[in-house]
């Protein structure tokens, strides 16, 4: 039999997303039960929107946000996953938070930033904690039991440039919406897209094929 291959998984997001909040534990699940490598992406979507066309929310039509909430809403009854549609502090920068996510997955590996991932977004959205607070971050860092100086260190001028890179390849690659999962190239927005992102991972998968 031949060794499987490893798929990758580019995982964009930014800190702030509901949808990156709704779907990440089940992006997690799919990502282990596959043997995937998933690479951490947080990106800044202030500077994709101008160049993919997209508009912040407070900039969209009356009517797209609100239904926003009320899709919201249904999905985190559908899901189980509790949620605020409008949390105590959102609209909220997610800079920081992103780059506390890079400064960790470069230092802790993979698995410590998705489960950094998971408390910054359920912070926002499901506990009404304000993640543009450095106090509220370093809250977290120490509830994920990572060393504190991990919140020093994602000020530093590598982590800002793994934070531009991971933006400016979002944006070579036509990256427009969070969450966004990359699989060879082929993009696959939106948390209501995982069955996709599941069946692309077992698609011409060797390991699958056997022999």
């Amino acid at each position: 039999m031949k060794a499987a291959l490893t798929r990758t998984i580019d995982y964009y997001f930014a800190p702030q997303s509901p949808w990156t909040y709704l779907g990440h534990a089940r992006f997690a699940a799919i990502a282990e039960a596959a043997g995937a490598a998933v690479r951490v992406r947080p990106i800044d979507f202030g500077s994709v929107y101008p160049v993919s066309g997209g508009l912040p929310l407070g900039k969209r039509a009356p009517q797209r946000q609100a239904y926003r909430i009320v899709e919201l809403a249904r999905y985190s009854d559908h899901l189980g996953v509790p949620l605020h549609p409008k949390p105590k502090f959102f609209p909220v920068a997610g800079d920081d938070a992103a780059k506390l996510i890079i400064a960790v997955d470069i230092k802790d590996g993979t698995a410590a930033a998705m489960q950094l991932c998971a408390a910054v977004f359920g912070a926002v959205w499901s506990q009404e904690r304000n993640i543009g607070d450095p106090k509220v971050l370093a809250e977290l860092v120490a509830e994920c039991g990572l060393p504190a100086q991990r919140n020093d260190q994602s000020q530093s001028q590598t982590v800002q440039e793994h934070y531009e890179a991971y933006t400016q390849a979002a944006i070579d690659m036509g990256i427009f919406g969070a969450p966004s999962y990359v699989i060879d190239g082929e993009i696959f927005w939106g948390q209501d897209r995982l069955d996709f992102v599941e069946r692309a991972l077992h698609l011409n998968n060797p390991f699958n094929k056997g022999a």
